[in-house]
């Protein structure tokens, strides 16, 4: 009786992890465990049960565009000039906790969107927040905002996050209030945040393709400056998976 009551007092409290520990460890036999031990092993069951929920709501609030990529699944074989040391370097999250940028450049298929999500993913891992995000899309939802006045909501809510992915970036010339909206939102996260931004064109190329000078200088002075600027090369990855299967 006094174990049922303990059990059901630590499922209200919301100790669903220890009250399943305890009801696993009330069918084992006798061991040489002392009650600390004992106790510790309940304790880390509640422990990894709330990390794991922690992780799993950090995973849906990013809204990955591909939710199972990892940095250890990444192909290194196929020559896109993906510099391993690197990767591990980015993989220890460092980047994220100095607010350091993330310029991915590259052909279509190349595994810019892959590793981008790879990348958040392991940000996610590592405890951080992220947000995943194609920049046509944002572009749209902050005009959707302009006009039903949660514009300032949205931004404020861009600049929580502790690595906001920006996907997609350069696919169509920009009118002046999408300049001016993506200028904010860079804005918003300056010092406060990580951006990664995955695109087809050629860094050398944005400048131009932000079209308004002093806006297009705001903008790569608060990305660039900082930013660690990964460059792939090569033919598909889609159209080589194609050829293997």
């Amino acid at each position: 009786m006094v174990n049922q009551e303990t059990t059901e007092k630590l499922i209200v409290m919301r100790l669903r992890g220890m009250a399943n520990a305890f009801r696993e460890e009330l069918q084992k036999p006798n061991t040489d465990l002392t009650f600390e031990e004992r106790f510790g092993l309940l304790v880390d069951r509640e422990w990894t049960l709330r990390q794991e929920r922690s992780l799993q709501r950090r995973l849906k609030t990013a809204k990955l565009k591909q939710q199972q990529a990892c940095l250890e699944d990444i192909d290194y074989q196929a020559s896109r000039g993906l510099d391993r040391s690197l990767v591990r370097t980015l993989a220890t999250c460092q980047w994220v906790r100095d607010h350091r940028n993330i310029i991915l450049t590259g052909p279509t298929g190349i595994g810019k969107s892959y590793l981008a999500c790879a990348l958040a993913n392991k940000t996610c891992r590592e405890g951080f927040t992220a947000f995943y995000i194609r920049v046509p899309r944002l572009l749209q939802e902050l005009a959707i905002a302009h006009a039903d006045g949660r514009y300032f909501k949205v931004l404020h809510k861009l600049g929580k996050v502790n690595l906001l992915v920006l996907d997609d970036w350069g696919f169509s010339r920009l009118k002046e209030s999408e300049r001016k909206d993506f200028l904010e939102v860079i804005e918003e996260r300056s010092h406060q945040g990580s951006i990664l931004i995955a695109s087809q064109l050629p860094l050398a190329k944005w400048h131009e393709h932000l079209g308004d000078p002093t806006i297009a200088d705001a903008v790569l002075d608060r990305l660039i400056y900082n930013a660690y600027k990964l460059e792939l090369r090569g033919a598909s990855m889609r159209q080589r998976r194609s050829t293997l299967t």
